[in-house]
């Protein structure tokens, strides 16, 4: 159906064209929602028609090469295996949940559009680029448009919030791009002896034949220096502890649609660059770095459950639990195994959509009650049943609620885990009564007990039909891959050898 179609490239150009479109209509705003949606609605309807046509045998499919800055080996390569294209789906979905969602925006409703639509340009870009000339201007191109939805439609200290998420994952980017020109000018010589690129060629870009010659024959020390520039730039974004403090300002600040995106997203971009890039290119590096990763890991499910019971907002608590499960994820990756790295991905995945449902709940609280302080809230639950409903069930989902989908992710992080490291496992896993400790007391105190006198609820109101309708496609799949997980996994699993060939560790 797709042969003769560049599917991918129009993937990325219609939201494009549409961002284009929402900033021109400055005399009628309005209409910016409408074209918003429709062309954030026709890249989720391509890449629901791709998955029917996706074959589970692993490998990359739907490629696309064209040749672009040929003397500097540059390419405008796309492709999508099982583990892009779970991100792909994600993200389409996100975002046009996330814009259905902010259909109540008032302000600057054109370039709030127009913006939102820039960022799919950049998630989409980055989660399919097989170049890394490209990959690496979607990744900066993501920064952009999330900086200007923090610094113009954010909270109080919207601009502090704003600049210190650019300059902490700008300067994580630049490290990136010192391990990517590494990679560039070390694997030359390589690829040139092997008769994969002319010898009159300065290098190439290209991800799959740099990881062909990278792994043999790059020195040990070598694969360990561009490893660590490329996991810098990749465990800032994710974001894991010590490189944290950029997320809960971020996500207090930003819109709650920015929020969505931000937790469902671009952390992901962190974790799957991890995947992508670091694991099959330098596997001897992977394997020094396994131990980091792994207590990286540990420690940041640890710190981000405790800081949670520290909070006194709502979306602060989310923003810290975000902390906390991408702590999860790198968990998974850090046990390099074909179980552990799929349960990675399944986990990213699950907590796209969990978190993405957390952040809702919370800007509703805000829009509804005035405040997400906890202690001045209280017994709302009769006064806006449909809200507290939701949000019980996007709490059981992120605590692990057998049945949701984020049960499965973290049990089969916790399995590869304990394949790995045996009895150790009990260390992360005794977050999980942390866990539920948060976020049952947060429930209880918010929304149960006798109704609150501290704010004023006699005309509070419950969702309108443009939040209701998100929150239930969210929550229908949260439970339809909670029950059914094979539909993501039978994606996921064939992949992974395609992204970490590592000779004996799987």
């Amino acid at each position: 159906m797709f042969e003769n179609i560049p599917i991918l490239s129009l993937l990325i150009l219609f939201p494009l064209l549409g961002a284009i479109a929402a900033f021109m209509l400055g005399r009628s705003p309005k209409a910016a929602k409408y074209v918003a949606l429709v062309f954030s609605a026709i890249p989720l309807a391509l890449v629901t028609l791709m998955l029917t046509e996706f074959s589970l045998s692993g490998g990359f499919q739907f490629v696309e090469n064209y040749e672009w800055i040929s003397f500097l080996g540059i390419n405008f390569h796309l492709g999508i295996d099982g583990v892009s294209v779970t991100m792909v789906f994600l993200s389409t979905l996100l975002v046009f949940l996330a814009i259905l969602f902010s259909w109540d925006v008032e302000e600057r409703l054109n370039q709030y559009m127009g913006l939102m639509l820039l960022l799919e340009v950049g998630i989409l870009g980055v989660f399919t680029a097989l170049d890394y000339f490209v990959f690496y201007i979607f990744w900066e191109v993501v920064l952009i448009p999330m900086y200007f939805l923090i610094a113009i439609w954010g909270g109080m200290n919207r601009a502090y919030a704003s600049i210190k998420f650019f300059i902490y994952t700008h300067v994580a980017s630049l490290a990136m791009l010192l391990g990517i020109f590494a990679l560039y000018f070390t694997t030359a010589p390589l690829l040139k002896a092997d008769g994969l690129i002319p010898v009159d060629a300065i290098g190439t870009f290209d991800m799959q034949l740099i990881a062909r010659v990278a792994g043999d024959g790059l020195g040990h020390m070598l694969q360990i220096a561009i490893f660590g520039a490329l996991f810098f730039g990749f465990i800032v974004k994710m974001p894991v502890v010590p490189f944290h403090t950029w997320l809960p300002d971020a996500h207090v600040q930003a819109p709650t649609a920015g929020s969505v995106l931000l937790a469902g997203l671009l952390l992901k971009m962190g974790s799957y660059g991890i995947i992508r890039i670091c694991l099959p290119t330098l596997p001897d590096a992977a394997v020094d770095f396994q131990l980091i990763m792994a207590v990286i890991g540990v420690v940041s499910i640890i710190y981000g459950a405790f800081a949670c019971l520290a909070q006194s907002d709502l979306k602060k608590m989310v923003a810290y639990s975000s902390i906390s499960h991408m702590g999860i994820v790198m968990l998974g990756i850090a046990t390099l195994s074909q179980l552990g790295i799929a349960a990675a991905v399944f986990q990213m995945f699950a907590h796209g959509l969990i978190t993405a449902v957390l952040f809702m709940v919370c800007g509703m609280f805000q829009h509804k009650a005035g405040t997400r302080e906890i202690p001045l809230l209280g017994g709302l639950a009769p006064k806006v049943p449909i809200l507290a409903t939701v949000m019980m069930m996007g709490f059981m989902a992120s605590l692990g609620l057998p049945g949701m989908v984020g049960f499965l992710a973290e049990f089969m992080v916790f399995t590869s885990t304990f394949d790995t490291w045996g009895v150790w496992v009990l260390v992360p896993i005794a977050t999980v009564a942390l866990t539920a400790a948060y976020y049952l007391w947060a429930m209880q105190r918010s929304i149960f007990g006798e109704l609150t006198t501290k704010i004023d609820t006699k005309h509070m109101h419950d969702a309108y039909w443009f939040e209701i309708l998100p929150l239930a496609v969210l929550l229908g799949f949260i439970v339809l891959f909670g029950v059914w997980p094979a539909f993501a996994l039978d994606l996921i699993t064939p992949s992974i050898p395609s992204v970490w060939p590592l000779n004996g560790v799987i």
